[in-house]
Formats: C-alpha cells, structure tokens, sequence
C-alpha cells in the first residue's frame, strides 16, 4: 500500500509539472494561433472568391448612413459623402465599381482626422416589401468612432542647439465639420517663449480644400547674430491638393518684427537694422513630393517652390523685396548582386537656392537693402553639414549676417546596419555636401545705389557663385528616422573653407524634418 501510494504521488507530481510546463504552453499557444490563422486564411480565400465570382453583379447604392457620429454634423456628412452617391446618377455600377467607391469614401473621411481608423464598412439589402427599392439596391454602413475632441500634450525637445518644453492643446471637431483649433506655448534655451494658435476649416466638406488663420507671438535668441528677434503677427492661408498630389498654397502674412536685446559686441550692420520692422507679404508654396518616406527616402522624388512678395502695392510696411526659393531631392534605391527585392541600401541627392531681390526705396531714393530679418542663413546640421550654424556667408566681427543669394547641394548613400536588416530605421551613411551664400554687390563690390545698379548686382552675383570652389564637407553618421523627426550624428570633415565662413570638425547632432 505504501508503495501504491507513492507511485500515485509521483504520476500527479508528473502530471502537474507537465500541465505548467512552458514549453508544453507554448506549443499549445503556437497551434492555437496556427488555426487561428488558417481559418482567417481560409475566410479570407472564400471572401475573395466570392467577390471574384459576383464582381460584374449591378449595384446601386440606394442609402449611406454614418454610425456613431454624435458630435459631427449631418450637414457636414452629406456633402462629404455626396461623391458616393452621385456615382449613381446616370449609371449603375458593378459589385467592384461599388466597393473601390466606397474605399475612396472612407479615405475621404480620414483625411478629415476626426475619426479613428479603420472605419467599418457594412453592407445591406433593404425590405424587398418596400416598393420605392430595387433588387439592385444596397445600403453602405459606416462604423466609425470619433477621435477625442481634446487633445493636451506636453513634453521636451532638443535638437539644432536648442532645448525647450512645450505644451499643445488640440481641439477637433470644434463645430461639427472637421473645424480644429491648435494651440501651442513652448519656451526654450534658444526660442525664449513661443505662443501659436491657429484655427482650420475644410472648405465645402472637402480635406482637399482648407483655410486657415492664425495668430504668433514669440521671442528668439540668435547668438550667431548677437541679438533677439521679438516678433507678433497674424496670417491667413488657403491650402489646396490637386488629383495628381501637388500641393499648393496662398498666404497673406502680417509681422510685426524686432530686433532687441543687442550683445555688447554686436555688428555695426546688425545695430543697424535694430529696431522696429512691419512686413505685410503674400506668398505662394507649392509641393509635389512623390517620396516613399519624407523622413527618410529611399526612392522618389520631392520639389517645393516658395515666391514671396512683400511691401508692394496694397501691401504695406516697411521692407519690400521679392524673394523666391526652390528645392528638389531625388531618392533612387541601390541594387546588390544576389540579393533579391531592396538591399536596403539607397543614393539620396538634394539641391537648394534662393534669390532675395530688393524692390524698395528708402528715405534718399536709393535702393532699400534687405534687413538681418529676411536674409537666407545657410551652414549647420542640417543643410550643410561640417559647419557651424549660419557658418556660411558674409560675416562682420563676430555676427553672420545672412544673404541674398545661394546655393547648396549634398549627395548621401545610406546603408542597413549590419545583424539591423533593412526593415529598421537606422541607416549608416556617408555624404559630401556643398554651398554657397553671398550679399548682393556690384562689380566693384559695393552695395547697390541704383536700381539699375541693383539689378547689375544681382546677375554679378549670380556669376560669382561659379568664382572658385564652394564651401565643401563630407562625413559619416548614424541617421535614425522616428515617425516624428530624423536624427543624425554626423562625424564632419570641412574639405574647403571660404575666408571668413567657420567650419566645424569633429561630431555634430541633427534633428528635423528636412535635410539637405
């Protein structure tokens, strides 16, 4: 007896082990999850055959209705969704015709960004007893549930030399039609205090026609100019996208600008410009960017124009210039023998430049230069690299006064870290990047006194970016490319530095959005 009962003590003591065994839990989670997904397989096949089978069937949408909507208006929703149903008049579609319209609806309504994703889709037959329906008729459900219509967050940033804490406060869906409200105070190492609203409408319940206004007050340091820019103001845009994903943009922009807070060493030319500035500007941007990834590319190309005309006309202040931009970056992927689909490896070239002409005249009839306020500043860790912030261009003493006029491009190859794969967001690259940035002079180097002499600077300018080599890096860096910014940390090695610019060997930080 004592040694039956031993036996049973040690088969339950086996029998309990086995019952918790991780492996044993594993491998039933594994052959769970199996038929889990077989089925889904499986349902799936059967759906797409189905769909296969019927996709000539006649359709007609006879009724589109949006579940769970409570703080969006029905107004709003018609004229959104009226696309859908004119798709109707004139023509009956096929069971595919119907369910590619119906996609684009969905689309449409999340790019509106007031409801979360995905949106369910539902389809039904209505009553046959009903004698206005026809047995081609089908309803279109939309599930949807709407985002929080308040949205607080607070954090910190750092990057381009700056540290800063910030707070932002979205209201969406502020009226029913999409209407959002932003606002965002932030205060900083660099930018001492910054306060930003602005409000946006769709127009027409389209998400490809907006209007936008907006408010700024904000105070920043620029040590690379020994002062700080105070600046209030307001704007208006009107922001539109065509079929083919160009992307344009008006605006009319009202600042008030000044230049306060002075070092003890300050430029004369920056003393100079103190002081008080009212802009009054209208501008236009447009954007075609056919990129896989606007952080970091690995095929596609992107281009964006900027025109701007300030204190001409009926647009009153006191500087006037035209003033225009352009930008272009190609992104081509690198094949490798023996490797199959994307090495993860890509060729990145870039290109910028800019032209600040003057239009005005000041209290002597003579041509009325650009102020420290519009000019371009180019150099740092994020356009060209291996120099220091606004390293490039015209210096007096110790302050980098901009320009009117540059030029810079940068060639990068990016590889996958190795035992990373190509699927992760870390890339090693190399680079080698260029540019130039000049003030406006004339032949004898003087500043313009004439508009004809102004004029003759500006094609005398133009051809002295081709006098001599330009300002030239090249590095390597660890690039890691966060849905939010792209970070770099570049090792640089300035290989031509101009007389006067200030390059910088040795490790250098990135964070942004846009890389040269």
């Amino acid at each position: 007896m004592v040694s039956s009962l031993h036996g049973e003590e040690e088969i339950f003591d086996r029998l309990q082990k086995h019952a918790v065994d991780p492996k044993v839990l594993e491998e039933r989670k594994k052959a769970v999850n199996e038929r889990i997904s077989g089925i889904y397989q499986k349902a799936q096949a059967r759906l797409a055959e189905l769909l296969e089978q019927n996709s000539t069937l006649p359709c007609t949408i006879s009724s589109v209705q949006v579940l769970n909507a409570p703080n969006t208006r029905r107004g709003f929703l018609e004229k959104a969704l009226q696309p859908l149903l004119s798709e109707n008049k004139g023509r009956t579609l096929t069971l595919s015709e119907t369910l590619e319209e119906v996609a684009k609806c969905t689309n449409r309504l999340n790019q509106f960004d007031i409801f979360e994703q995905p949106i369910g889709v539902y389809f039904d037959k209505p009553s046959q007893t009903d004698p206005s329906t026809t047995p081609t008729d089908l309803s279109v459900y939309l599930a949807t549930k709407e985002k929080s219509r308040l949205l607080l967050k607070t954090g910190t940033d750092l990057g381009n030399a700056e540290g800063s804490a910030y707070g932002n406060l979205l209201w969406r869906n502020i009226f029913g039609g999409a209407e959002n409200l932003n606002l965002n105070a932030s205060l900083g190492t660099r930018t001492r205090s910054s306060y930003q609203a602005v409000f946006e409408t769709p127009i027409l319940s389209d998400p490809n026609f907006r209007w936008e206004a907006g408010a700024v007050a904000s105070d920043t340091k620029k040590p690379w100019a020994s002062h700080e820019e105070v600046l209030k103001g307001a704007w208006t845009k009107f922001r539109w996208l065509n079929g083919r994903g160009h992307r344009h943009e008006i605006a009319l922009n009202g600042l008030w600008r000044q230049i306060t807070g002075l070092a003890p060493n300050a430029s004369t030319t920056v003393r100079e410009d103190a002081g008080d500035s009212v802009k009054t500007s209208i501008s236009h941007i447009w954007v075609n960017d056919r990129r896989d990834n606007p952080i970091l590319p690995t095929r596609g190309f992107y281009t964006r124009t900027l025109n701007e005309l300030a204190g001409c006309g009926p647009l009153k202040g006191d500087v006037a210039f035209w003033k225009s931009e352009v930008e272009t970056q190609t992104a081509i992927p690198v094949p490798v023998p023996g490797i199959e689909g994307d090495s993860g490896i890509s060729f990145t070239s870039s290109f910028r430049a800019g032209l600040l002409y003057p239009l005005g005249l000041d209290s002597d009839s003579k041509p009325q230069l650009s102020k420290i306020n519009d000019r371009f500043q180019l150099g740092g860790p994020t356009d060209v690299r291996g120099f220091r912030l606004s390293g490039l261009g015209p210096r007096e003493g110790p302050d980098a006064l901009g320009g009117d006029l540059y030029a810079a491009g940068s060639a990068n190859i990016f590889f996958p870290l190795p035992r990373v794969g190509a699927d992760k967001p870390f890339r090693l690259q190399a680079f080698i990047n260029a540019g130039r940035l000049l003030a406006l002079r004339t032949p004898t180097g003087q500043a313009p006194t004439s508009n004809a002499e102004v004029r003759e600077s500006v094609c005398h300018t133009i051809a002295e970016l081709q006098n001599g080599l330009p300002s030239v890096a090249a590095g390597v860096g660890l690039v890691y490319a966060h849905p939010a910014a792209r970070f770099e940390l570049n090792f640089s090695l300035p290989l031509v530095v101009r007389k006067g610019e200030e390059g910088r060997k040795g490790l250098q930080l990135g964070i942004g959005i846009s890389f040269l």
